[in-house]
């Protein structure tokens, strides 16, 4: 009978397309009982046996003699960080997005967990030799090493120092029977937040009569009376409680009556402790139908897909809500998805303030340090629900039960880096796996899903009313051109100014949408025509007012605003375009009575900045809110009666297929904010092109309309979601080289296909073709459109596997980067 050994299947944490596959080691005999699936481990790499980080993606099992393998080092976790449907799921990725394993890994173990760990042992049992038996022989060596350095130590200096080779073994026991406790740092980067405290070393009747002793001592005994009451104190506390030093506490320590000692500490992901309760409302019969259909399939764990296409202000959050209680009382965990969690406060203040603990969030604006402590408690089991924001998909649940994407419309759902995954995608694969039901919520549902809707693929449900018979407001569309015929050149229009002021003396509240940072849009000489672009890259430099710069909002450079043309030395300098920079200012010089604030990522780059300006408009303190998309969604401020938009020409004039959906999007949802408690709302909307369809539906609240005539042109132009979409982009120093090589794969596309008996190309491959921005940050760049018109998707694939992974050094030199992305959101 042939002998056989187990082999460990890993992946290399390297980013390398050379080392993206499985790689297999000897798993040594002293290690087989303790690797399991899903931990990462340490192997030797390469011809120089290069220690690298590695995660273990499945134990095989193959005859000994075909062994010509390296061992595993050792393990890096005690338990396994990846769970079977993880594991699953990065091979899902892989193939879905073309992405590297890796890339797939890193997004389901975030920044901060990845990284290098480092060990240090605690001795917590002073006592120890009175029970860990002689013949333990490797326990005993630990300890002692242990206590010869102090009672702490790395573990990576223990394996070092001690001679045998399986010390995970005996430390793992050590710490299970609670003779030394492992504090995890992370390279210097994330560490567990550890305070210090303070606590009683005597009993209580030893405290009693040292108390009458420190009678020349009354900061002393004030500390001691608070630990009697409290046990223990985080010492900033009882520093500040009793109005004393930290004199007082080493003085108490001197002698023997307090011991300090270090505790984890949550860092804090949330702007504010302080939260309002949000308390349970009594469903619409709307909303009963839908809460009773799904949490039938929670309780009877079916996993179904819901479209929930409920009309702005119609209640959706109630229903989240609602489910998610369900949810809870099941014993199951729940992930409810925002757009980006700091532009919908009042969503993630509803949940607090319905559930209160148990909530973990996870969003960029967190801190490495945040989103590790975050990650800790759910993985942990401390929490049962998570809000975030795209990457909050990947949550560790191990009891999954409810997935909520709240504006599943939105195109930050969908990742512009590698790997280029949708979350929404993510969440059918969870509920289909983990039996999980999902919830899609919108008042403006992408075209791709509506029409899965229409199909039958997603149960469709809606919301046609506001409760308490709200309407929903009036849309008023103002052509400018007309503006202009009348002399007035503002970019405010005579019907808007009259209307904000007669919201000013009704003590009713403005919002104003302009979907553009900045003072001026970019600056052009009247006598040559130069307009002053990034030296960097190929787009015009936006006026920022504040720092009297002009700034490019790709890559960041700045320089001072010009007084004479670059180009010709002509003071017939002019400032173009406006951004809310311009708006603010003539709004405080139109209505100098009315107290403005501004909503951009010009004034939200501190953290809770926010929050804190949306409280004060809450609160009543602001008549006007002037915003970005910030100001889009979420919102929901009874006394906004009036909406102005600004303009919404510039989103509709993106060269992008998506551009007429966005518009549409953006102006029901900015109209949302108005008219959502019993006072009726009005939105007036500005534009070059009033009768564009997008425009004219939108101002009737017709979704509908909007989504049939929207189709024929999909189907026409064989866009999604009749077909799939793949970008191939790619960038470079060089121009001439760059389109060189691109061109070269574009060809060898074509040669393929046509090789295969595919005649027609025009629908199947678009480019190359400079990008809509050419170049950024002194990088060209160029794309290739492949669409599965007439072809298989898989096909495609295959050969861009072909040209970017098996052949790539060949096709795509060093010095160019491609990137691939399937069904992309941002064409830019």
């Amino acid at each position: 009978m042939d002998s056989k050994k187990l082999v460990a299947q890993v992946i290399v944490d390297n980013n390398s397309h050379q080392t993206d596959k499985l790689f297999d080691y000897l798993i040594p005999p002293h290690l087989i009982n303790i690797l399991k699936i899903g931990m990462r481990v340490l192997v030797p790499f390469g011809k120089g046996n290069k220690r690298l980080e590695a995660y273990l993606l499945n134990i095989a099992v193959i005859k000994e003699e075909s062994l010509k393998l390296k061992e595993i080092i050792t393990p890096l976790d005690y338990h396994s960080i990846l769970s079977e449907n993880q594991i699953k799921m990065v091979f899902w990725m892989r193939k879905k997005y073309m992405c590297k394993f890796i890339e797939a890994i890193h997004c389901i173990i975030p920044t901060g967990i990845v990284n290098k760990e480092k060990r240090i042992l605690h001795l917590t049992k002073e006592n120890w030799r009175n029970f860990i038996p002689h013949q333990q022989h490797k326990q005993m060596q630990i300890m002692m090493l242990l206590e010869e350095h102090g009672g702490s130590l790395s573990q990576d200096l223990i394996n070092k120092t001690l001679p045998f080779k399986d010390c995970y073994q005996a430390i793992k026991s050590l710490e299970e029977e609670g003779y030394l406790d492992i504090e995890y740092q992370l390279s210097s980067r994330v560490n567990i937040k550890r305070e210090q405290y303070v606590k009683l070393k005597k009993t209580i009747e030893e405290i009693d009569i040292v108390l009458n002793e420190l009678n020349r001592a009354p900061k002393q005994v004030a500390m001691l009376e608070y630990l009697l009451k409290h046990r223990e104190a985080k010492t900033t506390d009882i520093t500040k409680t009793i109005n004393t030093t930290n004199a007082t506490i080493r003085a108490l320590e001197a002698k023997g009556l307090i011991t300090i000692f270090e505790k984890e500490s949550k860092r804090n992901p949330f702007s504010t402790d302080e939260v309002e309760l949000y308390p349970k409302l009594k469903a619409t019969e709307e909303q009963e139908n839908i809460i009773k259909e799904i949490v039938g399939d929670i309780i009877d764990n079916r996993s179904n897909n819901y479209l929930i296409h409920g009309i702005t202000g119609s209640g959706k959050t109630e229903i989240y809500l609602q489910l998610m209680e369900v949810a809870k009382a099941e014993g199951k965990e729940g992930i409810i998805l925002v757009p980006e969690i700091s532009l919908t406060p009042q969503t993630v203040e509803r949940f607090r303030g319905r559930f209160g603990e148990g909530i973990a969030v996870f969003h960029s604006n967190l801190s490495e340090g945040e989103r590790y402590d975050e990650w800790r408690r759910i993985s942990e089991g401390k929490v049962d629900m998570v809000i975030g924001a795209r990457s909050a998909i990947f949550a560790p649940f191990n009891n999954l039960g409810l997935i909520i994407v709240d504006e599943e419309h939105e195109q930050t759902y969908k990742s512009e880096q590698n790997p280029k995954y949708h979350a929404i995608d993510i969440a059918f694969l969870r509920g289909m796996t983990e039996k999980a039901v999902v919830v899609l919520g919108s008042a403006t549902p992408s075209i791709e899903n509506y029409y899965k809707a229409q199909k039958g693929e997603i149960k469709l449900r809606t919301l046609e009313k506001r409760p308490q018979m709200a309407k929903l407001p009036e849309v008023e569309v103002i052509d400018m051109k007309e503006e202009l015929d009348t002399g007035n050149t503002s970019i405010l229009s005579n019907r808007l100014k009259s209307l904000i002021m007669e919201n000013l003396e009704k003590k009713k509240q403005t919002i104003l949408f302009l979907n553009r940072r900045g003072y001026s849009t970019f600056v052009s000489c009247r006598s040559c025509g130069h307009v002053v672009k990034c030296n960097h890259c190929d787009i015009s430099m936006t006026f920022h007012m504040g720092t009297k710069s002009l700034n490019c909002h790709y890559c960041g450079l700045k320089i001072s605003a010009p007084t004479s043309c670059p180009s010709c030395n002509s003071n017939r300098i002019k400032y173009f375009g406006a951004g809310t920079q311009k708006l603010e200012r003539v709004i405080e010089g139109q209505f100098p009575g009315a107290r403005v604030a501004r909503l951009d990522l010009d004034v939200t780059g501190k953290k809770g900045a926010h929050e804190r300006i949306l409280a004060d408009f809450k609160k009543g303190n602001k008549d006007i809110l002037i915003g970005t998309q910030m100001i889009s969604k979420g919102l929901d401020f009874p006394n906004v009666t009036l909406v102005g938009i600004i303009s919404i020409d510039s989103t509709l004039n993106l060269p992008d297929f998506r551009a007429s959906e966005r518009s549409f999007q953006l102006i029901t949802q900015v109209a949302g904010r108005a008219g959502r408690s019993l006072q009726a709302g009005r939105v007036v909307l500005q534009t070059y092109d009033p009768n564009h369809f997008s425009i004219v539906t939108a101002s009737k609240h017709d979704f509908k309309g909007f989504y049939n005539e929207e189709l024929e042109i999909r189907k026409e132009f064989a866009y999604p979601p009749f077909n799939n979409l793949i970008a191939l982009n790619f960038s470079g120093g060089r121009d001439d080289e760059l389109f060189q090589y691109v061109n070269k794969i574009a060809d060898g596309i074509r040669y393929i296909l046509q090789s295969k008996g595919y005649q027609s190309m025009n629908d199947m491959l678009l480019g190359p073709n400079a990008a809509i921005i050419p170049k950024i940050n002194n990088k060209y760049r160029y794309q290739i459109l492949l669409k599965d018109h007439g072809v298989e998707l898989g096909t495609l694939k295959r050969l861009i596997r072909y040209f970017f992974i098996q052949h790539r050094q060949k096709y795509l030199p060093k010095g160019i980067l491609a990137g691939i992305d399937i069904n992309p959101y941002n064409l830019m």
